[in-house]
């Protein structure tokens, strides 16, 4: 039976590849039959990720994406690709009144510029072939927001704004931009922070969540549809994937 819910014989480039989502984004994506290119800072988690790939063809480069050498060299030297993964992306609580220029540039930077930086250069290099499909990560604190988050959920609310802006200057080229929104993952990320949460206990949390928590897969299978030409016809949109948490909020 004939699906369009593959990735034959297309080249995806996920940033942030090193751990967590950025790294099962890859390697789904890899099962789905992708060419993949991936980057993160850390050399020994990237080696780690690209191991666990499936198929051959597939690249890796250590780069920090907020160093613009860096970033120019990557974008310089990868092959064309037809869809764009931008994983990369750091979680810092700071309270509003302890908010300093470095925490701003730092937040800012990781979340929010490094992406806009990267599509730019993508774009002037011509490494993104026709109704190639570009996919960002938002998060539903943005509408959902909590104390401390208050740069953290306004890099991802600039995210999403930015990414409807995108998709209106490349559609004349059939590319597409689209954000996932996710609510709790579990990633080391979560079992490292799960006990600083505002609950009693990392239980009540969790119950908040009639489907439970989201796993790197969950997150992994949205982006595979939104690559795949399955979604063709999407663009400009924020997909919500919460496991049904804003519905009992």
């Amino acid at each position: 039976m004939s699906t369009p819910f593959h990735l034959h014989n297309k080249t995806v480039l996920v940033t942030g590849a090193s751990s967590g989502i950025g790294r099962q984004v890859a390697i789904s994506c890899s099962a789905m039959g992708a060419r993949l290119v991936i980057t993160g800072r850390d050399e020994k988690r990237l080696a780690e990720t690209y191991s666990l790939l499936t198929g051959e063809g597939h690249s890796q480069f250590t780069c920090d994406l907020m160093d613009e050498g860096q970033r120019n060299q990557l974008f310089d030297n990868i092959p064309a690709i037809d869809g764009f993964v931008h994983s990369a992306g750091i979680v810092l609580p700071v309270p509003v009144k302890f908010v300093a220029e470095k925490h701003l540039r730092h937040i800012m930077g990781v979340n929010f510029e490094s992406a806009v930086l990267s599509i730019a250069r993508l774009l002037k290099n011509k490494k993104l072939n026709d109704k190639a499909s570009l996919v960002f990560f938002s998060s539903i604190s943005v509408s959902y927001p909590y104390a401390g988050g208050s740069l953290y959920t306004a890099s991802k609310g600039a995210i999403e704004a930015y990414s409807k802006n995108l998709a209106i200057e490349i559609i004349p080229k059939k590319m597409r931009s689209n954000v996932i929104v996710p609510a709790m993952v579990k990633t080391p990320l979560y079992e490292e922070t799960k006990n600083q949460s505002m609950y009693r206990s990392p239980e009540e949390y969790e119950s908040k969540y009639p489907l439970g928590l989201g796993m790197p897969e969950d997150i992994a299978n949205a982006a595979i549809y939104l690559l795949s030409d399955a979604s063709k016809w999407v663009t400009g949109i924020n997909l919500t994937l919460d496991g049904g948490f804003s519905i009992v909020k």
